[in-house]
């Protein structure tokens, strides 16, 4: 039996414990009597815990869908010489396609664990990092050799799509991978985050509902990819920590490139 079944095998009997649970409490409160000892301290503890430690119905799919599908929109901004394949649609038309079979395989909650959709999950988020990086790369190239940025406003734009996709397309690395990923997440199969929020260290500021939502990893990336450095989320693990140092260093080389030679057009 592989470890796969094993998890399953146990997430399933802790589902059927906490049922039981829910069932002699229930019926003992029926009856007038409160549950004592054990059980009814175990049933306590289990309640008072965050939603970030528990299992939950897991995050829904409209937010994520709607932000990888602004950034698949916005490599067609790039010029054609800076895009991995041509023509410029060929690399977003198969992204948007893999966008689509994630949705349809799961319209609404995140929640169902598949290695196949997994899978296309994170091949989608490497098919950005990949074109985007390959656009950095060449846009760097281009302008310290004086071949790209003739004008301001074109430079700018582009700059601005390769950045703003820099931030989603990490957003989605810091989402896919912190604590397993969104379905281990919901099931609450790993225990260690990779980033500490600032409700976890003082729950008693957030509702008992609150975990991390793409939403959170999406500000992750934007304060990381501004201030080139953490702000009020901290990286606890190595990939973290590694994963944040990479996309400051793509952020700073496109930023300061880019502004750069803007304002050397513009006087």
């Amino acid at each position: 039996m592989g470890s796969a079944h094993i998890s399953e095998g146990i997430r399933s009997l802790h589902d059927r414990i906490d049922d039981l649970e829910r069932l002699v409490c229930q019926r003992l409160e029926a009856e007038g009597q409160r549950p004592v000892g054990w059980l009814h301290e175990h049933a306590d503890v289990r309640h008072q815990l965050p939603a970030w430690r528990r299992r939950t119905n897991g995050e829904a799919r409209l937010t994520v869908a709607t932000v990888t599908a602004i950034a698949i929109a916005l490599q067609v901004a790039v010029p054609g010489r800076l895009v991995l394949l041509r023509p410029v649609w060929v690399l977003p038309a198969l992204q948007a396609a893999l966008l689509a079979v994630l949705v349809l395989a799961n319209p609404h909650r995140i929640n169902k664990e598949s290695r196949v959709l997994r899978t296309l999950s994170l091949a989608l988020a490497a098919m950005l990092s990949l074109a985007n990086g390959w656009s950095v790369a060449l846009l760097a190239v281009g302008i310290t050799q004086g071949t790209l940025g003739k004008t301001a406003g074109p430079l700018l734009v582009t700059g601005a799509a390769i950045w703003a996709t820099n931030v989603i397309a990490f957003a989605l690395w810091y989402w896919e991978f912190d604590r397993g990923g969104p379905v281990a997440r919901a099931q609450a199969t790993h225990p260690y985050p990779d980033f500490q929020f600032p409700q976890m260290l003082t729950p008693e500021m957030a509702p008992p509902h609150w975990e991390p939502r793409f939403a959170d990893y999406l500000y992750l990336a934007f304060t990381n990819a501004s201030a080139f450095s953490p702000t009020d989320v901290m990286p606890l693990s190595r990939w973290a920590k590694m994963l944040m140092t990479v996309q400051s260093v793509i952020s700073i080389i496109s930023i300061a490139l880019v502004v750069a030679r803007a304002v050397n057009i513009l006087q």
